[in-house]
């Protein structure tokens, strides 16, 4: 699976724990930045993240700031971006299983690194449902 990832200067710590478990889980990472603690502003690589998403050069994407609200809230303004943020493994699978999410938000300041290691695994392996879920996306404005 191809997956872009990005952060800000708050998640970065985090980015750089989830991308070798990526790597090591046989998945094919695009590291949209940023590359440092230096401050940065989220909406940017928001921004460049969905893009690759909605445009079919990634399957999925993955965004990490300090708290998640930031980049799900940036990228939530973007058509055809699902975006969820997730803090454990049931909002992780749900996120997937009933609402087809295709970006996954996380925070930094409030996961620790083995939760999020599990909610990425969880994310990723969780199927859309279909159905009656789909019917209720298809509802998106």
């Amino acid at each position: 699976m191809k997956i872009a990832i990005g952060s800000d200067h708050g998640g970065f710590a985090l980015k750089v724990v989830i991308l070798p478990l990526l790597q090591d889980l046989g998945h094919e990472v695009q590291d949209l930045g940023c590359y440092d603690t230096a401050s940065v502003d989220y909406p940017a690589f928001a921004d460049a993240v969905c893009e690759k998403v909605s445009s079919k050069n990634a399957d999925c994407g993955i965004l990490i700031c300090g708290t998640g609200i930031g980049m799900s809230m940036a990228a939530n303004k973007k058509e055809g971006i699902r975006a969820a943020l997730c803090s454990d493994h049931y909002t992780a699978c749900m996120s997937r299983e009933h609402n087809d999410a295709n970006v996954l938000c996380l925070g930094e300041r409030v996961t620790g690194p083995g939760v999020a290691e599990e909610i990425v695994k969880v994310w990723l392996a969780t199927s859309f449902g279909g159905g009656r879920h789909l019917r209720r996306i298809e509802l998106f404005s």
